[in-house]
């Protein structure tokens, strides 16, 4: 049997889906507990392993690395802060978690004294082991977050943590060379000589990371808080538009003028504009001066904020290889459709009817036709005054892996118009910007492709008939089988028309 390239980028993408199968199941519902130097958070994944939804997730601000170069020791309030939340997180995991929590400490507990006897203590009066990693397996974790949302990516990984930073180089989807330091923000509070020693300390350890990573020039993907509050106020500069932290996207110019914006504004008051707390914005100076000195070290060509990191690098270890493979966007878009679609399975139908308008398109473009058809009616609940703007909404904010922030307004306009047919007089339309103007019209013709589509609705794998698009004539056909006649009604056809007006052609049916 012949197969046509098409045919097997199709059946990559909708073989069988492995959201509920066995080695999956498993994974619902798994917790994690992550000690940092700064916080100590629980998150409970659910949904589709390969791209998890955020079940639980709660963090509390403990800073128990605070003053442990004075002293050598956890701080105390901050350990009794961790206690307490421990003991909260396991109560709570013993309501909504599968299986018993795992937890993982980092630079603090590590390096401090009673870092030991601290752990045994949470042990005898909560029953949570914890296991304290070393900074190459804190940094390989880390990477494995970073490949959980973007698979076979090439690039440095670069986690911030309070008293520490590692770096990972990631290859193919393969974590390759790490390292770790000790440039963690609460670290280079206690650094004597104020900002010029703290530039000598971060120079003189960069070059020691410099000798073992070597050259670095393809993308820096930063994990950490420390690091997505820098985006944040990065954002509050730009008056960016998405407040997504995840995929967002900087250059070294743009953190050299957010540090300059840092420096000229009162940080409580810039603190308020961006959400941040009390404790994380009084990071944010000494973290930004890192990462000045880490592009100027490295010379990325671009960044990219991750929000997914070593929480979701334990998810991924537990992942059989064949779901690690899998496109995290569109296991979650059909994960979605079987959930949420009223006619599960009909996202596939529609896009063997919708493609012949793409079959020039990018294998990206393809891939958002793919998960713009599947998620095309998770959203039939909500009222229909406010469908198309639910629509936009889910796509552009939903936790999705593998997604741009251009790629999200894409799929949220194309739901949009799946819904109405104009997109002016929403409140998103500032959103629409990220596109540019031939993406919006493409946006818009896959929406109302999709919105015609789906009156010839009858179950998935019907034949809806077939759509040719001639864009050299301007032609636009469709050849529908006879039966189907009595559902081309005036509404339907309206609806297609709308379809050849964005498209800019003359319309032309026919029944067989």
């Amino acid at each position: 049997m012949n197969v046509t390239i098409d045919s097997l980028e199709d059946a990559d993408i909708f073989g069988r889906p492995l959201f509920n199968d066995p080695s999956s199941r498993k994974l619902k519902r798994v917790g994690v507990v992550d000690v940092g130097s700064n916080s100590v958070r629980l998150v409970v994944f659910d949904g589709a392993a390969r791209s998890p939804a955020y079940f639980f997730n709660e963090k509390i601000m403990c800073a128990l690395g605070a003053g442990l170069s004075d002293t050598g020791r956890l701080n105390p309030e901050g350990r009794a802060r961790a206690l307490s939340a421990i003991a909260r997180f396991q109560e709570i995991a013993a309501q909504i978690c599968n299986g018993p929590l795992t937890a993982v400490a980092t630079a603090a507990v590590r390096e401090a004294e009673d870092g030991p006897e601290f752990c045994a203590e949470v042990l005898e009066k909560t029953g949570l082991e914890i296991h304290v990693i070393d900074g190459k397996e804190e940094a390989r974790l880390s990477a494995q977050g970073v490949l959980l949302g973007w698979p076979g990516s090439y690039g440095l990984v670069c986690d911030i943590g309070g008293s520490s930073m590692e770096l990972a180089e990631i290859n193919d989807g393969e974590v390759g060379e790490r390292v770790t330091s000790k440039l963690g923000p609460l670290k280079l509070q206690d650094i004597e000589g104020g900002a010029e020693g703290r530039q000598a300390y971060i120079q003189k350890t960069l070059d020691k990371l410099y000798v073992k990573m070597g050259d670095q020039e393809n993308r820096l993907f930063l994990v950490g808080g420390s690091w997505r509050a820098i985006a944040r106020v990065d954002m509050e500069r730009r008056a960016y538009p998405l407040n997504v932290l995840h995929e967002y996207r900087m250059t070294a110019e743009d953190v050299a003028a957010t540090a300059g914006f840092i420096a000229e504004n009162d940080l409580e008051e810039l603190r308020q504009r961006c959400g941040l707390s009390a404790q994380r914005m009084a990071l944010v100076p000494f973290a930004i001066e890192v990462l000045i000195g880490l592009l100027d070290r490295f010379t990325p060509y671009d960044i990219a904020i991750s929000s997914y990191g070593i929480r979701e690098g334990m998810l991924y270890e537990q992942m059989p290889d064949e779901l690690r493979r899998r496109d995290p966007l569109i296991e979650a878009c059909r994960h979605a459709e079987s959930k949420d679609a009223r006619l599960p399975g009909f996202g596939r139908t529609l896009y063997d009817f919708v493609k012949p308008l793409f079959k020039d398109g990018s294998k990206d473009r393809k891939r958002l036709v793919k998960a713009a058809c599947l998620l095309h009616d998770v959203s039939w609940r909500a009222h229909p005054d406010y469908r198309a703007e639910t629509c936009f909404d889910n796509a552009t904010r939903a936790n999705l892996g593998g997604l741009k922030h251009s790629e999200r307004v894409f799929l949220g306009l194309a739901l949009l118009h799946r819904y109405r047919n104009k997109r002016e007089g929403t409140r998103f339309e500032e959103l629409y910007d990220l596109l540019n103007d031939e993406d919006q019209k493409q946006a818009e013709i896959l929406g109302k492709a999709m919105r015609f589509g789906a009156m010839l609705w009858m179950q998935a794998g019907t034949d809806l008939g077939k759509l040719t698009y001639k864009a050299k004539s301007a032609e636009l056909h469709l050849e529908l089988p006879d039966r189907a006649r009595a559902l081309y009604g005036e509404v339907a056809e309206a609806r297609l028309q709308s379809l050849a007006s964005a498209l800019e052609a003359e319309l032309f049916v026919s029944f067989s």
